[in-house]
């Protein structure tokens, strides 16, 4: 997503979902004020944000719990497996990417923002730019000791 209103329109239907939890957790309206801001500042600020969804409806279909749960778990990891790969393209591209899990606790929300189908469940979301500075390079051990 590149278009500002529409994460602008995603950070703000996530924020009362956020807020919401944590007045459930017992936070300061302060504290919650500030994560909220912080949280809408990540999905605004980049140029670019990706939302990485499971979608269970090309996955086999087992009568047992047992395999049907490994069949979920397999989907889960091919979605990290893929954010994976694309945090390594975008480096590649000397972008910067940082990977958020949080849309796990907003899914239906997103799901709704987005205009989503039901089977696309929101896993992660990714936030793609250049980065402001370049760290150094750090010197990697030696394989052996």
């Amino acid at each position: 997503m590149t278009d500002l209103p529409v994460r602008t329109r995603l950070a703000e239907a996530m924020a009362q979902d956020f807020e919401r939890d944590l007045t459930r957790d017992g936070l300061s309206p302060e504290k919650i004020q500030a994560q909220i801001k912080r949280s809408k500042e990540r999905i605004t600020s980049a140029p670019a944000a990706i939302l990485l969804c499971l979608d269970m409806s090309e996955m086999d279909s087992y009568p047992d719990e047992k395999r049907k749960k490994a069949e979920y778990m397999m989907a889960v990891q091919s979605v990290a497996a893929a954010g994976l790969q694309l945090l390594l393209a975008v480096h590649a591209e000397r972008l910067g990417g940082v990977w958020a899990c949080w849309p796990l606790f907003a899914q239906k929300t997103i799901q709704k923002t987005l205009n989503l189908s039901e089977s696309w469940e929101p896993q992660g979301m990714f936030f793609v730019g250049y980065p402001i500075d370049i760290p150094e390079v750090k010197e990697r051990k030696p394989i052996q000791k």
